[in-house]
């Protein structure tokens, strides 16, 4: 979950601008109060497997707690989930459902939702908050939570991608107090991380295409969250090789590339929803296809839903590309 708040030009008077200002950061100061010191809002969580040979959804699992961003592992044996600072292992039963079981983290790394497992099934990625950072770190790890290794030196970072060859890491980062979210990478082998964006506009949820040529992003540089892609090795001075390749009437964010590098899956949010951490808001999940590295240029609705932050941040394809899990939410009374 990263932080990102969308200011909008407004044409009017000195004495109304600073009205404004002032109701905004009134307004954004309760927001964060609400977030970081009050309670969450009590959520009910389904997961979800959708099936794109029958386009039916079938339930594996629901909480009465708020439950997010489930992976596939390569294997195809079981889901990650997080819920409550923890990260833990879903293992798929011959019945349809699974038994969510802890891993081995220890209880002082505070996991957020961005995380996934190498392509080998050796290694896990997340993002988390350790004492005495305050903020989002990358870390390395075993696939059942042991011998943990911080990777990023500054924070806020949030993992978001593996390479295919597992040797590198692609993740969202705001440096120097900027406020601005660019795309890095860094090899697992703790070379220092590479700027691969640098468009002054909000960048997010990177995702490696299985051939290893593209990273695809979602990215508001063009007016609304719209989804981007660019080379692997980053996007060239001024961002001259990024290009758009998704933009409908949504706002457009988390692009997901399936491993036989043919499908695409996103979530696209209510036009003018300013930020992705609504979880109770109508969302779609929309289906493109890829021919030989081309983006098809028509969506397709493939599931309504009520979720959003949480319903499908990182990549969550079946190995066998033809299912993904996802994330719905609903008050509870």
């Amino acid at each position: 979950m990263k932080p990102f708040f969308v200011v909008r030009q407004l044409r009017c008077g000195p004495i109304l601008m600073a009205f404004l200002i002032s109701l905004s950061m009134l307004s954004l100061g309760s927001l964060l109060a609400r977030s970081q010191d009050g309670p969450e809002q009590p959520l009910r969580s389904r997961v979800f497997i959708f099936d794109l040979r029958d386009g039916s959804s079938r339930l594996v699992y629901t909480a009465d707690s708020i439950w997010e961003a489930p992976n596939w592992s390569p294997d195809g044996k079981y889901l990650l989930l997080n819920s409550k600072g923890a990260i833990y292992r879903f293992v798929l039963r011959s019945d349809g459902t699974a038994v969510p079981q802890k891993l081995s983290i220890p209880a002082q790394y505070d996991c957020n939702n961005d995380k996934s497992i190498s392509p080998d099934g050796t290694k896990l990625a997340f993002s988390a908050t350790l004492a005495p950072s305050e903020d989002s770190q990358v870390f390395l790890a075993n696939a059942d939570g042991s011998d943990i290794e911080r990777m990023t030196v500054d924070s806020p970072s949030y993992f978001h991608s593996w390479s295919p060859d597992g040797k590198t890491l692609a993740f969202v980062a705001q440096r120097n107090g900027s406020g601005q979210f660019d795309i890095y990478s860094m090899p697992t082998s703790g070379a220092p991380e590479k700027r691969l964006t640098s468009n002054i506009h909000h960048d997010d949820g990177p995702d490696y295409s299985p051939d290893g040529k593209w990273i695809y992003i979602n990215s508001n540089r063009s007016g609304k969250e719209s989804i981007w892609r660019l080379p692997a090795d980053g996007a060239g001075p001024d961002d001259r090789n990024a290009r758009i390749v998704v933009s409908d009437g949504l706002e457009d964010w988390f692009p997901h590339i399936s491993p036989d590098g043919r499908k695409m899956v996103y979530i696209g949010y209510p036009a003018g929803t300013a930020t992705h951490d609504p979880r109770t808001v109508s969302i779609s999940f929309k289906l493109v296809t890829i021919d030989h590295g081309k983006v098809a240029a028509e969506q397709k609705t493939i599931v309504n839903a009520i979720g959003g932050q949480g319903s499908m941040n990182v990549n969550s394809w079946a190995p066998d590309s033809t299912r993904f899990a996802y994330v719905t939410y609903e008050p509870l009374p």
